[in-house]
Protein backbone atom coordinates (compact mmCIF):
# COMPACT_ATOMS: atom_id res chain seq x y z
CA UNK A 1 0.00 0.00 0.00
CA UNK A 2 1.56 3.35 -0.79
CA UNK A 3 0.51 6.84 1.13
CA UNK A 4 -2.51 7.48 -1.13
CA UNK A 5 -4.85 4.40 -0.03
CA UNK A 6 -7.55 6.38 -1.69
CA UNK A 7 -8.49 9.09 -4.14
CA UNK A 8 -11.96 9.67 -5.75
CA UNK A 9 -14.82 11.90 -6.60
CA UNK A 10 -18.51 11.31 -5.94
CA UNK A 11 -21.33 13.39 -6.78
CA UNK A 12 -23.83 14.12 -4.48
CA UNK A 13 -26.81 12.10 -4.57
CA UNK A 14 -24.99 9.62 -7.16
CA UNK A 15 -26.76 12.01 -10.17
CA UNK A 16 -24.75 11.46 -13.36
CA UNK A 17 -26.85 13.72 -15.56
CA UNK A 18 -27.18 17.46 -15.07
CA UNK A 19 -28.91 20.89 -17.08
CA UNK A 20 -26.76 23.48 -18.15
CA UNK A 21 -26.17 26.11 -15.84
CA UNK A 22 -27.23 23.72 -13.05
CA UNK A 23 -24.59 23.64 -9.52
CA UNK A 24 -22.58 20.43 -9.79
CA UNK A 25 -22.00 19.60 -6.15
CA UNK A 26 -19.65 16.64 -4.21
CA UNK A 27 -17.05 15.17 -2.56
CA UNK A 28 -13.29 14.26 -3.13
CA UNK A 29 -12.28 11.38 -1.26
CA UNK A 30 -8.78 10.95 -0.07
CA UNK A 31 -7.31 8.65 2.69
CA UNK A 32 -3.31 8.40 3.33
CA UNK A 33 -1.23 5.42 4.87
CA UNK A 34 1.25 7.64 5.80
CA UNK A 35 1.46 11.30 5.47
CA UNK A 36 1.92 12.89 1.94
CA UNK A 37 3.44 16.56 1.58
CA UNK A 38 1.48 18.30 -0.67
CA UNK A 39 1.08 21.95 -2.13
CA UNK A 40 -2.14 21.68 -3.30
CA UNK A 41 -5.54 19.93 -3.93
CA UNK A 42 -7.27 21.35 -7.40
CA UNK A 43 -10.38 20.54 -8.42
CA UNK A 44 -11.71 21.25 -12.16
CA UNK A 45 -15.01 20.73 -14.21
CA UNK A 46 -14.53 20.53 -17.27
CA UNK A 47 -16.19 19.99 -21.20
CA UNK A 48 -14.65 19.28 -24.70
CA UNK A 49 -15.44 18.00 -27.99
CA UNK A 50 -12.82 15.90 -30.15
CA UNK A 51 -12.91 14.49 -33.54
CA UNK A 52 -10.67 12.42 -35.21
CA UNK A 53 -10.09 10.93 -38.86
CA UNK A 54 -10.14 7.43 -37.86
CA UNK A 55 -12.61 5.73 -35.75
CA UNK A 56 -12.41 4.90 -32.15
CA UNK A 57 -9.14 7.55 -32.32
CA UNK A 58 -8.57 9.55 -29.11
CA UNK A 59 -6.10 11.39 -31.16
CA UNK A 60 -8.38 14.35 -32.30
CA UNK A 61 -7.62 16.74 -34.72
CA UNK A 62 -10.05 18.69 -33.85
CA UNK A 63 -10.98 20.37 -30.30
CA UNK A 64 -13.36 22.88 -29.33
CA UNK A 65 -13.65 23.50 -25.26
CA UNK A 66 -17.11 24.56 -23.63
CA UNK A 67 -16.01 25.27 -19.80
CA UNK A 68 -13.49 25.03 -17.15
CA UNK A 69 -14.22 26.10 -13.74
CA UNK A 70 -14.78 24.45 -10.44
CA UNK A 71 -17.09 22.65 -8.81
CA UNK A 72 -20.44 24.29 -10.85
CA UNK A 73 -21.18 25.13 -14.50
CA UNK A 74 -21.56 28.70 -15.51
CA UNK A 75 -25.24 29.70 -16.68
CA UNK A 76 -23.31 31.84 -19.45
CA UNK A 77 -21.11 28.36 -20.22
CA UNK A 78 -22.23 26.24 -23.75
CA UNK A 79 -22.60 22.98 -22.71
CA UNK A 80 -24.38 20.76 -25.86
CA UNK A 81 -25.58 17.45 -25.11
CA UNK A 82 -23.44 14.41 -24.07
CA UNK A 83 -22.38 12.27 -27.04
CA UNK A 84 -20.09 9.41 -27.79
CA UNK A 85 -19.73 7.90 -31.77
CA UNK A 86 -17.00 6.43 -33.43
CA UNK A 87 -15.15 9.79 -35.28
CA UNK A 88 -15.42 11.90 -32.10
CA UNK A 89 -17.15 12.56 -28.43
CA UNK A 90 -18.47 15.58 -26.23
CA UNK A 91 -17.25 14.53 -22.81
CA UNK A 92 -17.64 16.38 -19.64
CA UNK A 93 -15.99 15.42 -16.43
CA UNK A 94 -14.35 16.42 -13.00
CA UNK A 95 -11.13 16.32 -12.06
CA UNK A 96 -8.92 16.45 -9.21
CA UNK A 97 -5.28 16.39 -8.56
CA UNK A 98 -2.97 16.86 -5.60
CA UNK A 99 0.02 18.34 -6.23
CA UNK A 100 3.16 17.13 -4.43
CA UNK A 101 6.43 18.84 -4.24
CA UNK A 102 8.97 18.91 -6.82
CA UNK A 103 10.29 15.44 -8.06
CA UNK A 104 7.51 13.73 -6.29
CA UNK A 105 4.50 11.85 -8.01
CA UNK A 106 1.79 13.96 -8.59
CA UNK A 107 -1.93 12.44 -7.35
CA UNK A 108 -4.92 12.49 -10.17
CA UNK A 109 -8.17 11.21 -10.34
CA UNK A 110 -11.21 12.03 -12.93
CA UNK A 111 -15.63 10.98 -12.64
CA UNK A 112 -17.32 11.42 -15.94
CA UNK A 113 -20.80 13.32 -15.87
CA UNK A 114 -23.59 13.52 -18.25
CA UNK A 115 -24.89 16.99 -19.94
CA UNK A 116 -28.65 16.93 -20.92
CA UNK A 117 -29.53 20.18 -22.84
CA UNK A 118 -32.60 19.50 -23.68
CA UNK A 119 -34.24 20.01 -27.80
CA UNK A 120 -37.83 21.49 -26.99
CA UNK A 121 -39.30 20.18 -30.22
CA UNK A 122 -41.73 23.23 -30.08
CA UNK A 123 -39.12 25.22 -31.06
CA UNK A 124 -38.35 23.90 -34.77
CA UNK A 125 -40.74 25.54 -37.04
CA UNK A 126 -43.66 23.71 -38.85
CA UNK A 127 -43.00 20.87 -36.44
CA UNK A 128 -46.47 19.61 -35.58
CA UNK A 129 -46.78 20.12 -39.96
CA UNK A 130 -47.43 16.22 -41.48
CA UNK A 131 -44.60 15.32 -43.43
CA UNK A 132 -44.93 14.82 -47.20
CA UNK A 133 -43.02 14.04 -50.13
CA UNK A 134 -43.34 12.27 -53.73
CA UNK A 135 -41.31 11.09 -56.60
CA UNK A 136 -42.38 10.03 -60.33
CA UNK A 137 -40.25 7.29 -61.90
CA UNK A 138 -40.73 6.43 -65.40
CA UNK A 139 -39.22 3.46 -66.87
CA UNK A 140 -38.93 0.69 -69.79
CA UNK A 141 -39.75 -2.84 -69.77
CA UNK A 142 -40.44 -5.49 -71.90
CA UNK A 143 -37.74 -3.87 -74.16
CA UNK A 144 -40.18 -1.53 -75.93
CA UNK A 145 -43.34 -0.34 -73.04
CA UNK A 146 -43.20 2.05 -70.61
CA UNK A 147 -45.25 2.92 -67.43
CA UNK A 148 -44.26 4.80 -64.20
CA UNK A 149 -44.97 4.71 -60.62
CA UNK A 150 -45.78 7.40 -58.19
CA UNK A 151 -44.82 6.92 -54.91
CA UNK A 152 -46.01 9.12 -52.01
CA UNK A 153 -44.86 9.09 -48.31
CA UNK A 154 -46.01 11.06 -45.57
CA UNK A 155 -45.59 10.82 -41.61
CA UNK A 156 -48.03 12.68 -39.05
CA UNK A 157 -45.26 14.73 -37.54
CA UNK A 158 -41.96 16.05 -38.41
CA UNK A 159 -40.36 15.64 -34.59
CA UNK A 160 -40.46 13.04 -32.35
CA UNK A 161 -39.20 11.34 -29.06
CA UNK A 162 -38.26 8.55 -27.73
CA UNK A 163 -40.98 6.04 -26.91
CA UNK A 164 -43.16 7.85 -29.22
CA UNK A 165 -44.54 5.73 -32.63
CA UNK A 166 -43.95 7.26 -36.08
CA UNK A 167 -46.68 6.93 -38.16
CA UNK A 168 -45.96 5.92 -41.82
CA UNK A 169 -48.33 6.12 -44.48
CA UNK A 170 -47.09 5.43 -48.62
CA UNK A 171 -49.30 5.52 -51.46
CA UNK A 172 -47.72 3.42 -54.21
CA UNK A 173 -49.72 3.78 -58.03
CA UNK A 174 -48.38 1.23 -60.31
CA UNK A 175 -48.75 2.91 -63.88
CA UNK A 176 -47.26 -0.04 -65.58
CA UNK A 177 -47.82 -3.38 -66.68
CA UNK A 178 -44.96 -5.27 -64.53
CA UNK A 179 -45.62 -5.85 -60.61
CA UNK A 180 -42.90 -3.60 -58.02
CA UNK A 181 -40.64 -5.15 -55.73
CA UNK A 182 -41.53 -4.53 -51.80
CA UNK A 183 -41.63 -1.53 -50.36
CA UNK A 184 -38.87 -0.33 -47.57
CA UNK A 185 -39.02 1.95 -44.98
CA UNK A 186 -35.60 2.80 -42.92
CA UNK A 187 -35.02 5.44 -40.00
CA UNK A 188 -31.36 6.36 -40.88
CA UNK A 189 -28.93 8.33 -38.75
CA UNK A 190 -26.25 10.66 -39.96
CA UNK A 191 -23.40 11.93 -37.72
CA UNK A 192 -21.31 14.35 -39.11
CA UNK A 193 -17.89 14.93 -37.69
CA UNK A 194 -15.93 18.07 -38.88
CA UNK A 195 -12.23 17.03 -38.82
CA UNK A 196 -9.56 18.48 -41.36
CA UNK A 197 -12.86 17.63 -43.91
CA UNK A 198 -16.83 16.65 -42.79
CA UNK A 199 -16.59 12.73 -42.28
CA UNK A 200 -20.13 11.09 -42.65
CA UNK A 201 -21.36 8.36 -40.88
CA UNK A 202 -24.79 6.28 -41.98
CA UNK A 203 -26.45 3.98 -39.84
CA UNK A 204 -30.01 2.27 -40.47
CA UNK A 205 -31.70 2.07 -36.98
CA UNK A 206 -34.91 0.55 -38.03
CA UNK A 207 -36.09 -0.94 -40.98
CA UNK A 208 -39.93 -2.33 -42.47
CA UNK A 209 -40.54 -4.34 -45.33
CA UNK A 210 -44.00 -4.12 -46.95
CA UNK A 211 -45.32 -6.30 -50.34
CA UNK A 212 -44.61 -5.21 -53.70
CA UNK A 213 -47.76 -3.47 -56.07
CA UNK A 214 -49.23 -5.19 -58.58
CA UNK A 215 -49.51 -3.98 -62.17
CA UNK A 216 -52.24 -1.33 -62.86
CA UNK A 217 -52.58 -1.39 -58.82
CA UNK A 218 -52.58 1.52 -56.46
CA UNK A 219 -51.94 0.34 -53.25
CA UNK A 220 -51.59 2.19 -49.92
CA UNK A 221 -49.20 1.07 -46.69
CA UNK A 222 -49.30 2.08 -43.13
CA UNK A 223 -47.09 1.16 -40.81
CA UNK A 224 -45.45 2.65 -37.62
CA UNK A 225 -41.38 2.72 -36.04
CA UNK A 226 -41.47 3.18 -32.67
CA UNK A 227 -38.52 5.61 -31.74
CA UNK A 228 -35.61 3.84 -29.57
CA UNK A 229 -33.30 5.55 -27.50
CA UNK A 230 -31.24 7.48 -29.64
CA UNK A 231 -29.05 10.97 -29.47
CA UNK A 232 -31.10 14.01 -30.26
CA UNK A 233 -30.93 15.98 -32.90
CA UNK A 234 -28.45 18.53 -34.49
CA UNK A 235 -26.32 18.70 -30.88
CA UNK A 236 -26.77 22.72 -30.43
CA UNK A 237 -24.02 24.42 -29.12
CA UNK A 238 -21.46 22.10 -31.10
CA UNK A 239 -19.75 23.09 -34.13
CA UNK A 240 -17.95 19.93 -34.45
CA UNK A 241 -20.55 17.03 -34.82
CA UNK A 242 -23.67 17.13 -36.18
CA UNK A 243 -26.50 14.84 -36.26
CA UNK A 244 -29.64 14.30 -38.84
CA UNK A 245 -32.75 11.53 -39.25
CA UNK A 246 -34.17 10.84 -42.26
CA UNK A 247 -37.24 8.44 -43.03
CA UNK A 248 -36.45 6.72 -46.53
CA UNK A 249 -39.14 4.97 -48.10
CA UNK A 250 -38.07 2.94 -51.36
CA UNK A 251 -38.53 0.35 -54.27
CA UNK A 252 -35.71 -1.32 -55.98
CA UNK A 253 -37.37 -2.08 -58.89
CA UNK A 254 -38.21 0.39 -60.10
CA UNK A 255 -35.43 2.45 -58.61
CA UNK A 256 -38.03 5.06 -56.53
CA UNK A 257 -36.61 6.80 -53.57
CA UNK A 258 -38.19 9.74 -51.30
CA UNK A 259 -36.23 10.90 -47.82
CA UNK A 260 -38.32 12.38 -45.50
CA UNK A 261 -36.19 14.51 -42.55
CA UNK A 262 -37.17 13.59 -39.33
CA UNK A 263 -35.98 15.61 -35.71
CA UNK A 264 -35.39 13.47 -32.69
CA UNK A 265 -35.74 15.52 -29.21
CA UNK A 266 -36.45 15.38 -25.66
CA UNK A 267 -39.61 17.69 -25.30
CA UNK A 268 -42.45 16.24 -26.88
CA UNK A 269 -44.33 18.20 -30.09
CA UNK A 270 -47.41 19.72 -27.63
CA UNK A 271 -49.95 20.48 -31.24
CA UNK A 272 -52.36 18.32 -32.82
CA UNK A 273 -50.92 17.64 -36.19
CA UNK A 274 -52.94 19.80 -38.96
CA UNK A 275 -53.50 18.84 -42.45
CA UNK A 276 -55.90 19.28 -44.98
CA UNK A 277 -59.21 17.62 -45.21
CA UNK A 278 -57.79 13.89 -45.92
CA UNK A 279 -59.47 11.73 -48.67
CA UNK A 280 -61.68 8.54 -47.18
CA UNK A 281 -60.33 5.41 -45.48
CA UNK A 282 -57.38 7.91 -45.41
CA UNK A 283 -56.17 8.44 -41.92
CA UNK A 284 -56.38 12.36 -40.92
CA UNK A 285 -52.44 13.46 -41.51
CA UNK A 286 -52.48 11.31 -45.31
CA UNK A 287 -51.58 13.50 -48.08
CA UNK A 288 -54.60 13.88 -50.46
CA UNK A 289 -55.67 11.44 -53.00
CA UNK A 290 -53.85 11.50 -56.38
CA UNK A 291 -56.02 11.37 -59.68
CA UNK A 292 -53.35 9.12 -61.77
CA UNK A 293 -52.94 9.69 -65.36
CA UNK A 294 -54.06 7.41 -68.33
CA UNK A 295 -51.54 4.29 -68.87
CA UNK A 296 -49.42 4.01 -72.08
CA UNK A 297 -51.91 3.51 -75.00
CA UNK A 298 -50.54 0.14 -75.96
CA UNK A 299 -51.54 -0.91 -72.58
CA UNK A 300 -55.07 0.60 -72.82
CA UNK A 301 -56.77 -2.75 -73.16
CA UNK A 302 -54.70 -4.85 -70.15
CA UNK A 303 -56.04 -1.41 -67.98
CA UNK A 304 -59.24 -1.34 -69.14
CA UNK A 305 -59.98 -5.09 -67.88
CA UNK A 306 -57.93 -4.93 -64.39
CA UNK A 307 -59.09 -2.80 -61.48
CA UNK A 308 -59.56 0.85 -61.25
CA UNK A 309 -56.86 3.03 -59.66
CA UNK A 310 -59.03 4.52 -57.11
CA UNK A 311 -59.97 1.39 -55.72
CA UNK A 312 -56.55 1.36 -53.64
CA UNK A 313 -55.70 -2.04 -52.04
CA UNK A 314 -53.54 -2.29 -48.28
CA UNK A 315 -50.48 -3.68 -48.67
CA UNK A 316 -49.37 -5.79 -45.70
CA UNK A 317 -45.80 -5.89 -44.08
CA UNK A 318 -43.50 -8.82 -44.95
CA UNK A 319 -40.92 -7.74 -42.20
CA UNK A 320 -39.74 -5.27 -38.98
CA UNK A 321 -36.59 -5.14 -37.38
CA UNK A 322 -37.56 -4.28 -34.22
CA UNK A 323 -38.24 -7.30 -32.81
CA UNK A 324 -38.80 -6.34 -29.57
CA UNK A 325 -41.47 -4.01 -28.19
CA UNK A 326 -40.11 -0.69 -27.57
CA UNK A 327 -42.45 -0.11 -24.74
CA UNK A 328 -41.06 -3.45 -22.58
CA UNK A 329 -37.52 -1.85 -22.62
CA UNK A 330 -38.64 1.46 -21.64
CA UNK A 331 -40.30 0.10 -18.57
CA UNK A 332 -37.26 -2.11 -17.71
CA UNK A 333 -35.01 1.31 -16.95
CA UNK A 334 -35.80 2.13 -13.20
CA UNK A 335 -37.05 5.93 -13.11
CA UNK A 336 -37.44 6.12 -17.00
CA UNK A 337 -40.68 8.22 -18.09
CA UNK A 338 -43.77 6.73 -18.87
CA UNK A 339 -44.35 4.68 -21.94
CA UNK A 340 -46.58 6.18 -24.55
CA UNK A 341 -50.28 5.38 -25.53
CA UNK A 342 -50.46 2.82 -28.05
CA UNK A 343 -52.18 5.68 -30.42
CA UNK A 344 -48.69 7.23 -30.92
CA UNK A 345 -49.14 9.85 -28.83
CA UNK A 346 -45.76 11.15 -27.25
CA UNK A 347 -45.54 10.25 -23.47
CA UNK A 348 -45.57 12.65 -21.14
CA UNK A 349 -42.32 13.11 -19.12
CA UNK A 350 -42.89 13.99 -15.46
CA UNK A 351 -39.44 14.28 -14.56
CA UNK A 352 -36.50 14.96 -16.64
CA UNK A 353 -36.50 13.70 -20.16
CA UNK A 354 -34.33 10.79 -21.35
CA UNK A 355 -30.44 10.82 -22.03
CA UNK A 356 -28.84 9.28 -25.06
CA UNK A 357 -25.48 9.55 -25.84
CA UNK A 358 -24.06 7.04 -28.01
CA UNK A 359 -24.68 6.10 -31.76
CA UNK A 360 -23.61 2.03 -30.45
CA UNK A 361 -25.44 -1.13 -31.08
CA UNK A 362 -25.69 -1.04 -27.09
CA UNK A 363 -27.17 2.49 -26.06
CA UNK A 364 -26.75 3.93 -23.07
CA UNK A 365 -29.48 5.31 -22.08
CA UNK A 366 -30.00 7.57 -18.89
CA UNK A 367 -33.51 8.51 -16.95
CA UNK A 368 -34.17 9.89 -13.84
CA UNK A 369 -32.36 8.87 -10.53
CA UNK A 370 -29.03 7.67 -9.40
CA UNK A 371 -26.53 5.21 -10.87
CA UNK A 372 -25.04 4.89 -14.14
CA UNK A 373 -26.36 4.37 -17.66
CA UNK A 374 -28.23 1.30 -18.68
CA UNK A 375 -28.07 -0.80 -22.05
CA UNK A 376 -31.14 -0.78 -23.80
CA UNK A 377 -32.12 -3.84 -26.72
CA UNK A 378 -32.14 -0.93 -29.84
CA UNK A 379 -30.01 -3.18 -32.28
CA UNK A 380 -28.86 -1.04 -35.10
CA UNK A 381 -28.88 -2.64 -38.88
CA UNK A 382 -25.47 -1.42 -40.40
CA UNK A 383 -25.41 -0.92 -44.38
CA UNK A 384 -22.79 -3.56 -44.81
CA UNK A 385 -20.89 -0.95 -47.68
CA UNK A 386 -19.56 1.38 -43.79
CA UNK A 387 -20.00 -1.02 -41.14
CA UNK A 388 -16.70 -2.44 -42.31
CA UNK A 389 -15.16 1.07 -42.57
CA UNK A 390 -11.78 2.14 -40.53
CA UNK A 391 -12.28 5.63 -42.86
CA UNK A 392 -14.42 6.92 -44.97
CA UNK A 393 -12.27 7.91 -47.83
CA UNK A 394 -15.70 8.96 -49.57
CA UNK A 395 -18.78 10.63 -48.03
CA UNK A 396 -22.00 8.14 -48.15
CA UNK A 397 -24.65 9.84 -49.97
CA UNK A 398 -26.05 13.04 -48.73
CA UNK A 399 -30.00 13.86 -48.30
CA UNK A 400 -30.19 17.66 -47.55
CA UNK A 401 -30.15 18.32 -51.92
CA UNK A 402 -33.39 16.30 -51.62
CA UNK A 403 -34.93 18.05 -47.64
CA UNK A 404 -34.99 21.11 -48.73
CA UNK A 405 -36.91 22.10 -46.15
CA UNK A 406 -34.81 21.46 -43.45
CA UNK A 407 -34.23 24.10 -40.65
CA UNK A 408 -30.67 26.22 -41.57
CA UNK A 409 -29.82 26.51 -38.44
CA UNK A 410 -29.72 22.67 -37.55
CA UNK A 411 -27.59 22.28 -40.66
CA UNK A 412 -24.35 21.46 -40.22
CA UNK A 413 -21.93 23.68 -42.57
CA UNK A 414 -21.10 22.32 -46.29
Amino acid sequence: MGRVQLFEISLSHDRVVYSPGEPLAGTVRVRLGAPLPFRAIRVTCTGSCGVSNKANDAAWVAEEDYFNSSLSLADKATAPTSFEGPFGKIVHQVRAAIHTPRFSKDHKCSLVFYILSPLNLNSIPDIEQPNVASATKKFSYKLVKTGSVVLTASTDLRGYVVGQALQLHADIENQSGKDTSPVVASLLQKVSYKAKRWIHDVRTIAEVEGAGVKAWRRAQWHEQILVPALPQSALPGCSLIHIDYYLQVSLKAPEATVTLPVFIGNIAVNHAPLSPRPGPGLPPWAPPLVVPSAPPQEEAEAAAGGPHFLDPVSLSTKSHSQQQPLLATLGSVPGAPEPCPQDGSPASYPLRPPLCISTGATVPYFAEGSGGPVPTTSTLILPPEYSSWGYPYEAPPSYEQSCGGVDPSLTPES
